[in-house]
């Protein structure tokens, strides 16, 4: 007998998701430029707010309990089967939710070394064991992956890309990973950043996911502008889609949040302009940061994630200070084990040349 309420154990023990700054300190709103979250450069698709705004004139209204309209705009987006879509509160929810349906006490689910920190949460919260499998130069190997599965593993996490690197495995890489795998065990691709690849050899996991009876692919709205919406979505096979629905809240993504990801999904014009935005500043300022004493690695989000040297006045908190200083707040990289990186989202022009000027004036003054 206690005397209040205890939780379950291991949850203590889950540590809490630590999101990026959001503002510099001592700078005022509108100061300062929020570069720590990998939102959108451009914003949200006008129509999406536009959709938002008539749908608010009926908020007394409960949302449709499956998205069914949502969920027939990305089937037909798509080309997949509305059927096998599941739509939740940001992917977030998504992933929450396959860690609840497919993980219990004494079951493990394998992740990369500096994979979505999310993973571990969500595993641990179902009563699960995460599992590290070590990266290769900051890019998830699938022999370490299939090595580290054992006959306790329920889940493979996967983002693709990677969050924070901004590396991926290619759609041949992915292949393999997933012929590795015993038949129970559930490939989770988490295709984030999609909307933002410009790689030749991806893979965005929808023909593997279709060929498949143990793969499902997560995507979600957050980064093509509809962040504060908190809408994601899986497809997967339909016996997965059936389970993840029996635990499913029934009203668990609101009306406005369905009908912005709808607009925003039929808007490939604005997807189009967003990934050609991202790829030219992108390109550019990793162009402009790498040197021979600044790594950054190839993305393929809509950040770049910068390597710092340990000496003195040049690390990455030394850097991340500089830069606060000028009103620019990127992501500290340390709760991911990267604590000479800083994560640097892709913004405005403007945000892109004022980061390259810092950094360039940081590195080198004496």
């Amino acid at each position: 007998m206690t005397d209040r309420p205890v939780p379950q154990p291991g949850i203590l023990t889950i540590a809490p998701y630590v999101p990026g700054r959001s503002s510099a300190p001592g700078k005022k709103a509108g100061e300062d430029i929020k570069l720590s979250a990998n939102e959108s450069p451009l914003g949200a698709s006008p129509k999406a707010v536009e959709a938002v705004k008539a749908a608010a004139e009926k908020l007394e209204i409960y949302p449709e309990g499956s998205s069914r309209m949502l969920r027939g705009t990305l089937g037909e987006v798509h080309g997949i089967d509305p059927d096998r879509i599941v739509v939740g509160a940001g992917s977030d929810e998504v992933l929450h939710l396959l860690a609840q349906t497919y993980i219990g006490d004494g079951d493990e689910a394998v992740m990369s070394q500096y994979g979505f920190m999310v993973y571990p949460i969500v595993t641990q919260a179902a009563g699960g064991t995460p599992v590290v499998a070590p990266e290769t130069d900051f890019t998830a190997d699938v022999d370490a992956l299939l090595a580290a599965v054992t006959a306790k593993t329920k889940i493979v996490f996967l983002a693709n890309p990677n969050n924070p690197t901004g590396t991926y495995l290619s759609a041949e890489e992915l292949d393999r990973l997933h012929a590795g795998l015993p038949a129970n065990v559930l490939l989770v691709i988490d295709s984030a950043y999609a909307e933002y690849v410009t790689a030749e050899d991806y893979g965005v996991g929808i023909s593997l996911v279709e060929r498949s009876e143990n793969v499902v692919m997560v995507r979600t709205f957050s980064k093509m502008g509809l962040a504060a919406a908190r809408v994601g979505w899986l497809y997967g096979p339909a016996h997965v889609v059936d389970a993840i629905n029996r635990i499913r809240g029934p009203f668990n993504v609101s009306v406005l949040g369905q009908v912005a990801a709808a607009a925003a999904a039929r808007d490939l014009t604005f997807t189009r302009a967003l990934r050609e935005h991202n790829e030219r500043w992108r390109d550019w300022l990793t162009a402009r940061i790498a040197s021979n004493r600044l790594r950054v690695l190839p993305s393929q989000g809509n950040f770049i994630l910068v390597l710092f040297p340990d000496t003195p006045g040049h690390t990455a908190a030394d850097a991340n200070k500089a830069l606060l200083e000028r009103g620019l707040v990127v992501r500290e990289m340390g709760g991911y084990g990267i604590s000479n990186g800083l994560r640097i989202s892709i913004g405005s022009a403007e945000a892109m040349e004022a980061v390259a000027d810092c950094l360039k004036d940081f590195m080198d003054r004496q």
